[in-house]
């Protein structure tokens, strides 16, 4: 059965932006979905009371008895239709003689979007009127019978339009922003993706697909989880964050290796990124070390890429945590482009600029640099006054721009202050051409490379708004980042520790000592994919010895060991070595195909306050019907009306 590429060919040339960029997408889209749908050779028609879809017609079929079903997309002056489904477009043309009067009327009275069958013979288009952009467009469907099968009302909007309307207006008619063609796709292309992780991880690697429950227990740390009441006063189930300790169990169990389409919980505000529920591929492997997981998955990711886009290309670049911060600023870089962190301390050690000898002089002051390329081009004097502002507002740091061209130097008089030595100097460190702006800042290490990472995207984004195209929106740029430290200070008591990762995430095999002498300066076995500067993967070796486990929560992290105390039984009985990795599926699909957002990815998301519009869903509860879980609400007072009273 032929599988048409109806959409690339109906959307050639159509672009839209993607995190400033611009991208075609649909051709790319379609044609990776052509290609391994032909692969599976799927029967769109069976079962089905039609004998072909909307898009699959062609030459081919001239002559043939057809019967489609699908919306009614357009009608022009009573004469045509196009009819459209899942798969494509068709013209079909309206009977005009007395003795189909019953015909055109069903199909000149139905409003556009309606749901009809027509059944009618395919014809050539009359020379002269074909349509090269439909793939269907050498052909018609003379009709003969129709069927109204359920009128549409007035729409709330066209669904051609979609994408101009506000995400609420889209999420609270979901079903019908699910009928656009970007939605198709994204959706179609999520399966298959998924399927094809499938036969990666099951046929030909042996893995098991298990369920986990997804009513569990409260865990320690990590973020918020969602309270679900029970029958038992004052006990609660928790929807888990992840199935972390359920794919821990199943090795000790000796299933050996476990995959999951896994649903998780977390009670927190949506973002683009992000929202309350969301899909991971959660992986677990027993007898295995980092190289192994990170192997599986670069394996597992080349398997199931899109045809259509350039293959991933393995193995992946790894770079460690510390080596990551200092050069890109951030744990998760985006390497499509330079602009690379640079450390000039030796540089300005003799400096008359007042806040670098300060920074200097402190035993952990340094100076680092960006360089912004072409920037005397494309920032403006407003740009540089927000830059500073910005530092100043959330780093409480200061930035000094430098323009090799000292005519430039605008907004910066301490750049008078630079000697010509130490500019040629930063030429030669920097790698800096004629155009191009410095940003200098001081201070202490970690908190003078963050600042810098966030300048170093702001002012990409910034760049290309203004036409310079720095990262490849076709370019996929996978890293490992990896040596993560095992703990981090607690933000509200510095003195405490809390896991940087999950408190069962093993210790680096070098640094184990350090953790009866100095956890914090402890490494972990932890691991981070990165693509294009988000974060899609995470995963570590874990505890597998129940005495190290037990230390490190009782001791370090001053958890109650009675709250995990069946995970630290298990480990005490035969768990063999092991770990694990969970792929963020909505950010990877997001990322594949360029969607600004992970809702444009999910079937029926949240929204950002984790609404869903479309059902008005969460909904308050009657007290008569809560009574059974012996909860009460508690509603918030209004102290002004309390004092009014």
């Amino acid at each position: 059965m032929y599988f048409p590429s109806w959409l690339s060919q109906l959307y050639k040339g159509l672009s839209r932006p993607i995190r400033r960029t611009t991208q075609p997408i649909w051709g790319s889209l379609y044609r990776s979905l052509v290609q391994s749908s032909q692969r599976t050779n799927p029967e769109f028609n069976s079962f089905a009371v039609r004998t072909n879809t909307c898009g699959e017609l062609r030459s081919s079929h001239l002559g043939q008895e057809v019967t489609l079903c699908g919306w009614i997309q357009y009608r022009r002056q009573n004469t045509f239709l196009v009819l459209r489904d899942f798969h494509g477009l068709v013209q079909v043309v309206i009977p005009q003689d007395e003795s189909a009067a019953s015909v055109k009327k069903i199909l000149c009275e139905a409003p556009v979007e309606s749901v009809v069958r027509v059944s009618g013979t395919v014809t050539s288009r009359p020379a002269g009127q074909e349509n090269p952009k439909m793939p269907t467009g050498k052909i018609e469907i003379k009709v003969k019978t129709a069927e109204l099968l359920n009128a549409c009302k007035k729409l709330p909007f066209e669904i051609k339009d979609f994408m101009k309307k506000t995400e609420a207006l889209r999420l609270q008619y979901r079903y019908l922003d699910l009928r656009s063609f970007q939605m198709q796709y994204n959706l179609r292309l999520r399966s298959q993706m998924v399927m094809k992780m499938r036969e990666y991880l099951c046929n030909l690697h042996g893995f098991v697909d298990i369920e986990t429950p997804t009513l569990f227990k409260r865990t320690p740390g990590g973020a918020k989880e969602f309270l679900v009441p029970s029958r038992e006063p004052g006990k609660f189930y928790s929807l888990p964050q992840s199935p972390q300790q359920f794919k821990q169990l199943l090795m000790v169990g000796g299933l050996d290796r476990y995959f999951q389409v896994a649903r998780c919980y977390r009670d927190e505000g949506s973002r683009p990124d992000r929202q309350p529920e969301f899909t991971q591929i959660d992986i677990e492997m027993s007898f295995v070390d980092q190289t192994g997981i990170q192997s599986l998955i670069e394996g597992l990711l080349q398997y199931s890429w899109p045809n259509d886009k350039d293959p991933v290309v393995v193995p992946f670049p790894t770079v460690t945590f510390t080596e990551a911060l200092a050069t890109y600023g951030t744990d998760k870089p985006d390497t499509r482009f330079g602009m690379k962190i640079i450390d000039i301390s030796d540089v300005f050690r003799n400096t008359e600029i007042g806040f670098l000898q300060d920074a200097l002089s402190k035993p952990h002051g340094t100076v680092k640099a960006i360089c912004i390329p072409e920037g005397a081009k494309y920032l403006k004097r407003k740009d540089i006054e927000s830059i500073r502002k910005f530092a100043a507002d959330h780093f409480n740091q200061e930035i000094l721009p430098v323009f090799l061209n000292a005519n430039r130097n605008w907004n910066s008089p301490v750049a008078n202050f630079i000697m010509e030595s130490q500019r040629l100097e930063l030429i030669r460190l920097m790698d800096t051409q004629e155009e191009d702006v410095v940003l200098l800042t001081a201070g202490e290490h970690s908190k003078a490379c963050s600042l810098l990472g966030k300048l170093r995207l702001e002012c990409a984004d910034l760049l290309e708004t203004r036409g310079m195209v720095l990262r490849d929106p076709t370019l996929f740029s996978f890293l490992w980042v990896v040596d993560f430290p095992l703990f981090l200070p607690k933000e509200e008591n510095p003195r405490e520790l809390e896991s940087a990762h999950h408190p069962f995430t093993a210790p680096h095999p070098s640094d184990i000592h350090l953790l009866y002498t100095e956890p914090k300066k402890a490494r972990s076995q932890h691991y981070d994919l990165v693509l294009n500067g988000n974060e899609i993967g995470g995963g570590s070796i874990r505890i597998h010895n129940a005495e190290l486990q037990r230390y490190i929560l009782a001791t370090l992290l001053k958890e109650d060991v009675k709250i995990l105390s069946h995970l630290l039984q298990a480990l005490d009985y035969g768990a063999p070595p092991h770990g694990g990795i969970a792929l963020g599926l909505d950010r990877l699909i997001c990322l594949v195909t360029g969607s600004p957002s992970i809702r444009d990815v999910i079937a029926f998301p949240k929204s950002f306050r984790g609404h869903d519009l479309m059902s008005n869903a969460p909904d308050s509860i009657p007290p008569e019907e809560l009574k059974p879980y012996h909860i009460r609400v508690s509603w918030p007072t209004d102290s002004k009306a309390e004092r009014a009273h």
